[in-house]
């Protein structure tokens, strides 16, 4: 058969140069590995596979071929309205339609209204299934073992090369995505990892990748995917510091701080970790990933600040990862205490997030027990900048001034100049430059946003659970983002399906 996969990893066409020079560097590194483990195992299987990726660059479709058998849409949450019309034209051509990744899991039964199957957890079994027809359309899928094969970095290269690379050669930023681990053993209620176990995956693999790595693409960033990485830090170390020195391909990774201690920091140094991005979340919540015992406020800040200036002379680029927002979050602290942790320790890049109430999440489920969250919302503002919810300790307008304030902060000219000059290696040096351009058009939007809801009385009744109707103002940038596409969405499929109708359609856990 003729087999299309492609990843959307953002929904909308690069509307001005900024934003294509950030899609094109950077943006386009943020692929999946399981869209190009479809790829290969559809390959092994003896079908013709065309793979791309999506990050704005030109017309979606026209990055497959046509009269394609079957397609595969893996995309995240933000990008699914340009998926979901993408589906109505392959079905319009008779072409199998099957939607997996992030978003297929979080809102499954969405996602059934466009694609013939939707896929939460998937193997080389299930995919086998799906190309022998084994599947009614119509029905969620997921397999029902634990996924402990993943074809290797040698049986992904084409997909690797053409999503990664530039004509066939890596530029600064190009990466090789690999996992050591799945699942996660922190329950953070906004996570979509929160219930799946934690399993450490074959090291004898993971050493087979990094030796070929090492010997094919020598100085090729190799990016972990794991949720998070480093449970058994020792072990994975233990299997890097298996490759000499000098052969050691420089690694990404997000940790949780709790695990980066004592003599481990050595190591990182020795196995060559270019970056790690931690998640600190919340200033009043999250203390076992952040390793801050039981401290909060002041206290929580002292330690992790502690801990961030303990790890920068180990680790060339160092992120922190905040939630501004949660439950737990009351006035003006959480802001004061992330600028105060912004000002000790410049050199770490901040990451500051709005809440977003993903599927299967314990979040989603109390947002909407509680009546929070934005129902009509569409699902491509599922993302900063946007809030898709009503927060419990803060009004619309009051959370926006206070964000906008946090974020100019953030962005400030002292601040930056500190920050970049405390990245001690170019090809960081340009993706803190690269950042800085994405978190400046957040910002930009975060503003309107604030000014909306200061001066639009409808807006801000929508914002506060006053009124339902989606404001003009997100019914014009789902339009602009969608360009040509947006007359595939009609108004009424542009508000999410997030509550179960009343017949479920069939969910088949498949082993084989």
């Amino acid at each position: 058969m003729n087999i299309g996969v492609i990843e959307l990893l953002t929904g909308v066409v690069s509307p001005n140069w900024t934003e294509h020079i950030y899609n094109s560097w950077f943006r386009r590194q943020f692929v999946s590995i399981m869209p190009q483990a479809v790829a290969a195992w559809c390959r092994q299987l003896g079908h013709q596979v065309s793979y791309a990726t999506y990050y704005g660059q030109q017309d979606p479709k026209s990055l497959l071929p046509d009269g394609l058998d079957i397609v595969f849409v893996s995309t995240y949450t933000q990008a699914s309205p340009l998926a979901y019309a993408l589906a109505k034209l392959y079905r319009h051509e008779k072409t199998l339609t099957v939607i997996g990744g992030p978003h297929a899991k979080a809102f499954s039964l969405d996602s059934l209204r466009f694609f013939d199957l939707v896929v939460q957890e998937c193997d080389k079994i299930l995919i086998d299934a799906i190309l022998r027809s084994s599947f009614e359309r119509h029905t969620i899928i997921t397999s029902s073992s634990l996924l402990m094969d993943i074809p290797s970095v040698e049986e992904r290269l084409p997909e690797i090369v053409k999503a990664s690379f530039t004509e066939g050669r890596p530029s600064m930023f190009s990466n090789v995505p690999l996992l050591s681990s799945i699942g996660c053993p922190y329950s953070c209620d906004f996570c979509v990892d929160w219930n799946k176990p934690y399993v450490l995956l074959p090291l004898d693999r993971l050493a087979a990748d990094l030796r070929y790595i090492s010997e094919m693409i020598p100085g090729v960033l190799v990016a972990y995917h794991d949720p998070n990485f480093g449970v058994h830090l020792d072990r994975v170390l233990e299997t890097i510091e298996i490759l000499p020195e000098k052969a050691r391909n420089p690694y990404a990774m997000s940790c949780s701080l709790s695990t980066l201690k004592g003599s481990r920091l050595p190591r990182l140094q020795n196995t060559n970790c270019m970056y790690v991005g931690a998640g600190v979340e919340s200033w009043t919540h999250y203390f076992d990933k952040a390793g801050s015992g039981p401290s909060e406020g002041i206290k929580k800040l002292e330690k992790v600040v502690a801990h961030f200036e303990a790890l920068y002379p180990f680790v060339p680029s160092l992120g922190a990862c905040f939630i501004f927002g949660t439950d737990r979050d009351k006035g003006e602290e959480p802001v004061e205490l992330t600028k105060n942790f912004i000002r000790q320790v410049p050199y770490v890049w901040p990451g500051i997030s709005i809440p977003v109430p993903y599927g299967g999440t314990p979040l989603q489920e109390s947002c909407l027990t509680e009546g929070r969250i934005l129902t009509s919302m569409p699902f491509s503002f599922y993302f900063t900048p946007y809030l898709a919810l009503q927060l419990k300790h803060y009004g619309p307008l009051e959370y926006y001034e206070k964000l906008t304030r946090l974020i100019a902060y953030t962005l400030s000219l002292n601040l930056m100049i500190h920050r970049f000059s405390g990245t001690r290696r170019y090809r960081l040096k340009g993706l803190q430059a690269l950042r800085s351009l994405a978190l400046s058009g957040q910002f930009l939007e975060m503003r309107h946003i604030r000014d909306q809801l200061k001066n639009n009385e409808g807006f801000r009744a929508f914002h506060e659970g006053r009124g339902k109707p989606l404001p003009e103002f997100y019914r014009r940038r789902f339009k602009q983002g969608l360009g040509p596409y947006a007359e595939l969405i009609s108004p009424s499929e542009m508000a999410p399906e997030l509550t179960p109708p009343a017949s479920s359609p069939r969910t088949h856990g498949f082993s084989g």
